[in-house]
C-alpha cells in the first residue's frame, strides 16, 4: 500500500494526464468514453496532492482536433502545457500557429495499432518544425515495440516516452533500455514514470530503478495518466503520487518531478 508524504514540496508538474467530454470521439475511435475528464476535476485533485503544474495529453480517440486544449492552454498559460496529435500531413504553419498557446510537442500513440510508420518516416517537414519550434515528440507504443519506432525516425529526434517505455523486462539489456540510450546518445531522451498498469508482467519499482541507473534522474519525468482511461480503478491521484515517491529516490524526486519538468515544458521559447 502506497502512502503520500505530504512534508514534500507542493510545486510538482504532471507531465500527463487526460480531459475529455463523455460521448466524444472521433469516428472509428477504439474507444470512446462514457464520462467526462474535466479539467476543473484534474485541477482540484492535483493540487491536493501538491501538484501545481501538469501537460494535457491530447487523447487519441479525439484525433487532431487539440481546439479544447488550446482553449484551456491559453486561458491557463502558466499552470498548463500541451502535447498535441496531428496527422503526417499537418502544416508547418498549423505548428507554428500551436506553439504560442503552450503546446510543446507531438504524440505518436502506436498502442494496439501497426508501429510501422512509413508515412511518418517520409514526413521531413514535421522533423524539421519539432527541431525549430523546440519541441519533443512523444510516442507510446505496445510493450516491446519502442525499438521497431526508433529505427523509423531521425536519429536526433527529441524524445519523450509514455508508460516506463514498456520493455518486455526490467533489465538493462533489455532492448528498449539498450535502444534508449542509444538514442539518448544523440538527442535529449525523457521517460515518464507513469502508467504501471499498462506494463503487463513487469514491476514498476524495478524498472524505475533500472530506468534511474541506466538514463540518469534528468531523463526522467512523472504523469499520472489521469483519469488511466481502461484502468480508471487505479486513478486515484493521492495513490499515484504515492507510487511516484516509492519509485523515485528521495534525492532525485525534485529533479524528476519539478525540475526536468519545468525545464522541458516551460524552458525558454
Amino acid at each position: 500500500m502506497y502512502t503520500v508524504d505530504f512534508s514534500m514540496s507542493k510545486n510538482w508538474t504532471d507531465t500527463h494526464f487526460h480531459v475529455f467530454n463523455a460521448g466524444v470521439a472521433v469516428e472509428g475511435a477504439r474507444y470512446v468514453p462514457q464520462y467526462s475528464a474535466r479539467l476543473s476535476d484534474w485541477i482540484q485533485q492535483a493540487r491536493h496532492a501538491g501538484v501545481t503544474r501538469g501537460v494535457w495529453v491530447q487523447p487519441s480517440f479525439l484525433g487532431t482536433d487539440n481546439s479544447l486544449m488550446i482553449e484551456a492552454l491559453e486561458a491557463h498559460p502558466d499552470m498548463l502545457r500541451g502535447i498535441a496529435v496531428v496527422g503526417p500531413d499537418v502544416r508547418i504553419e498549423t505548428l507554428k500557429a500551436m506553439h504560442p498557446s503552450g503546446v510543446r510537442g507531438i504524440r505518436l500513440n502506436l498502442s494496439g495499432i501497426s508501429h510501422d510508420i512509413p508515412e511518418w518516416t517520409q514526413s521531413d517537414h514535421i522533423w524539421e518544425a519539432i527541431h525549430t519550434l523546440g519541441w519533443h515528440l512523444e510516442v507510446h507504443t505496445d510493450p516491446g515495440k519502442l525499438p521497431q519506432v526508433l529505427r523509423q525516425i531521425p536519429a536526433d529526434t527529441p524524445l519523450v516516452v509514455d508508460h516506463m517505455a514498456k520493455p518486455l523486462e526490467a533489465c538493462a539489456c533489455d532492448p528498449t533500455l539498450q535502444a534508449l540510450k542509444k538514442h539518448a546518445s544523440l538527442a535529449p531522451v525523457y521517460v515518464k514514470l507513469s502508467g504501471a498498469y499498462r506494463l503487463g508482467g513487469v514491476n514498476p519499482e524495478v524498472l524505475s530503478a533500472v530506468l534511474l541507473k541506466e538514463m540518469g534522474p534528468s531523463a526522467l519525468l512523472w504523469g499520472s495518466d489521469w483519469p488511466c482511461t481502461n484502468h480508471e480503478q487505479f486513478g486515484h491521484f493521492e495513490t499515484l503520487i504515492a507510487q511516484a515517491q516509492a519509485w523515485i529516490d528521495h534525492d532525485c524526486i525534485e529533479r524528476v518531478m519539478v525540475h526536468n519538468p519545468n525545464q522541458l515544458y516551460w524552458g525558454p521559447g
